[in-house]
């Protein structure tokens, strides 16, 4: 019946047919800001809740409407360029010499030390990097970066950190204004089904737009032509890899195109899976042009410290005479919870996803901590403790970000947010010295 209706009718029938069971599944006579309801803690447990609808509905809306994209081999994507602009992403699993391009080479700037920061996802937790941020600042410790990395949250803090100090007040006012709440008030259940995403892709690019401007552009181009760097990684759906951008290099570009660029890898690299709508970036090979899918960073990345290649036995990226640091902000939770789970679907799917994710960053973390040691960093980590009580909302709440803004804050200002060594990756090392 559906292949025969036309798409209007198609439309209608699929919306009529499964309208009851979506009311049923997300609650969609809740206000709005209640949608995803208590069994939601953070931003990832609202993916997993927004993934659960899609799986229960998956099957029988699999005949409804889509909107249909241009298609395209692996070869044509292997060999396309953002519209414009060439030399300015590659993959986060490329080889070593992807890498070590000498012309884009972070440099430390003279008399400082080689100073590396990576930002993490982590939703409306974001408020809590910006706090830290804030707060290291106040405290008059918080260095140059020589390198900035983001992913989701994490990149939109980026640019600001990157920047420095004199961004403080923009920051926090991007996670304690009460822009985050707005940002899935008008989420449509049924976006989730029939259409890309519960919330489309306007209140994040709005967000976006607001706080980028040329003249910020222009102050990271300034900051790259010293051989600062600012990277940040979105997931490419279609390749299913993570992309890390060069955004200096974008910002150094100049003109209309890199500022469309730099504003759509940034949205992209924060839309959460069908929480978000994803963003589809414009590239072109030399005969044809075509639309990627991006989405959040973190499904591919959570956090996005040193690349792949040195990771697993790729060469040293720093070198020289003063021990170099890395400082890596995880804007979520990384300590295991715990809380009697509803025996339903939705909270099960949820609450794994959550867990996934906790223990993939943990792993992430555990890597990065040997490949730091072995590349000569000092490894500082901060993330939020089992010291903050959890908000029991989606995280976005305008008075749960300021509670983890203001908890950042102190913990920085007061210089205890810094844990340097990992206990369970010291109590491996010593549990295997000791069988040898």
């Amino acid at each position: 019946m559906l292949a025969a209706a036309s798409m209007k009718d198609r439309n209608l029938i699929c919306g009529n047919a499964f309208a009851t069971q979506t009311e049923v599944a997300v609650g969609l006579r809740r206000p709005p800001t209640l949608l995803f309801g208590e069994i939601v803690e953070r931003y990832d447990l609202m993916a997993g809740n927004a993934l659960a609808i899609l799986l229960a509905l998956s099957l029988l809306a699999g005949g409804c409407a889509s909107v249909p994209r241009a298609p395209f081999t692996e070869a044509e994507e292997d060999a396309a360029a953002p519209s414009g602009l060439s030399a300015v992403r590659y993959w986060a699993d490329a080889p070593a010499s992807a890498f070590q391009n000498t012309k884009r080479r972070a440099v430390p700037q003279k008399g400082r030390p080689f100073t590396y920061l990576a930002l993490s996802g982590g939703g409306g937790g974001g408020a809590y990097g910006a706090g830290v941020l804030n707060g290291w600042t106040e405290a008059g410790e918080r260095p140059e970066f020589t390198i900035v990395s983001g992913v989701s949250t994490g990149a939109l803090i980026a640019p600001f950190a990157f920047l420095g100090s004199a961004y403080d007040e923009t920051l926090k006012q991007m996670y304690t204004s009460g822009q985050g709440e707005g940002l899935i008030e008008q989420a449509n259940p049924l976006g989730a089904i029939f259409g890309n995403g519960l919330v489309s892709r306007a209140p994040l690019r709005r967000l976006v737009e607001r706080y980028l401007s040329e003249d910020l552009l222009n102050a990271i181009a300034r900051e790259d032509q010293k051989g600062r760097r600012l990277l940040v990684v979105t997931t490419d759906l279609d390749a299913q890899r993570a992309v890390v951008w060069d955004m200096g290099a974008i910002a150094a570009a100049g003109g209309t195109q890199s500022f469309k660029l730099f504003r759509d890898v940034l949205a992209a690299s924060a839309s959460i899976p069908v929480v978000f709508a994803p963003q589809l970036i414009d590239v072109q090979t030399a005969d044809r042009s075509f639309q990627e899918m991006h989405v959040d960073g973190t499904v591919s990345a959570p956090i996005f410290t040193l690349p792949d290649a040195v990771l697993f036995g790729g060469k040293k990226v720093a070198a020289g005479s003063a021990r170099p640091d890395l400082y890596v902000i995880v804007n979520s939770r990384i300590d295991p919870g715990f809380e009697i789970v509803p025996n339903q679907a939705e909270a099960i799917a949820a609450h794994s996803f959550s867990t996934m994710n906790r223990i993939a960053t943990k792993a992430v973390l555990a890597q990065t901590y040997n490949a730091a040691a072995s590349e000569g960093f000092r490894f500082h980590l901060s993330y939020i403790g089992k010291d903050h009580p959890e908000s029991g909302g989606t995280g976005f709440e305008t008075v749960s970000m300021r509670a983890l803004y203001e908890y950042g804050y102190e913990k920085a200002r007061a210089g205890s947010f810094w844990v340097t060594k990992l206990s369970q990756v010291e109590a491996a090392k010593e549990a295997a010295t000791a069988s040898r």
